[in-house]
């Protein structure tokens, strides 16, 4: 089953999150197993109440949030909307650190999904656990 994946980040983390959105795994077929469903280039031109329509529209239909985590990204306010939409809407939730990023100030993600070390083969996996765990 291919499941659609909403990515969670702080937009200073842009350049260090496309390394996980341009792996190569997320195209708008299902022959990848995954749908991006980011919002990544809208979201810096949107003012407040159309930024979280557009959050909202993003994670409808979706299964899994995954949150890239950088240095402040638990500090994000949209990042923290991101979560709490996600639990209250039952979604797996995971994260993937961004490159030379450590597990200091993961435990705000790992209450509610399983953190890892960004790595190609093993994310689809990853994906589909976070999806088994939340009862999708």
């Amino acid at each position: 089953m291919a499941r659609k994946v909403f990515f969670s980040f702080h937009y200073a983390d842009i350049m260090n999150a496309n390394i996980v959105r341009n792996s190569g795994q997320f195209k708008p077929t299902s022959e990848t197993g995954f749908y991006d469903k980011s919002l990544w280039e809208e979201a810096k031109t949107k003012g407040k109440a159309a930024l979280q329509r557009l959050i909202d529209n993003g994670l409808n239909n979706t299964s899994v949030t995954c949150f890239l985590i950088g240095a402040q990204t638990y500090s994000r306010p949209w990042c923290q909307y991101e979560l709490q939409k996600s639990i209250e809407d039952g979604k797996g939730i995971l994260g993937i650190l961004l490159p030379n990023q450590t597990e200091h100030g993961t435990k705000w993600i790992s209450k509610y999904g399983k953190v890892y070390r960004w790595n190609h083969e093993k994310f689809p996996d990853w994906v589909e656990q976070a999806a088994k765990d939340a009862g999708r």
